[in-house]
C-alpha cells in the first residue's frame, strides 16, 4: 500500500501520487482501488529516489534513464537469445 511503500522509499504519499500521475511508476490496484507496489515497484522507486536525490536528475531526466535502461534490458535479451540460437544452428 502507499504509506507503507512511501515509508520503505523514505518519501511522501503525494510524492509518490505525484510519481504516478507523471507516469513513472504505476502501482496495480485493489479491487477496492487501493495502490499495490511490488517489489519491483519500490526497487524503481528507489532508483528515481537516488538519481534525483544523490545525482541531482530532474525528473525529465529519471523518466529518460529509466526508459533507456528498460530498453537496454529487451535488448539484452535479444543478444542472448540470438547468441543461443547461433550456438544452436553451428552444432
Amino acid at each position: 500500500m502507499i504509506n507503507v511503500a512511501a515509508r520503505i522509499v523514505g518519501v511522501h504519499t503525494h510524492t509518490l501520487r505525484y510519481y504516478e500521475r507523471l507516469g513513472i511508476i504505476q502501482p496495480k490496484r485493489s479491487p477496492g482501488n487501493q495502490r499495490l507496489y511490488s517489489t519491483r515497484d519500490i526497487e524503481k522507486l528507489q532508483q528515481i529516489r537516488t538519481l534525483a536525490d544523490n545525482l541531482g536528475v530532474n525528473l525529465a531526466g529519471v523518466e529518460v534513464i529509466l526508459r533507456l535502461t528498460q530498453r537496454m534490458t529487451e535488448m539484452e535479451k535479444q543478444i542472448q537469445a540470438m547468441e543461443s540460437e547461433i550456438r544452436r544452428l553451428s552444432k
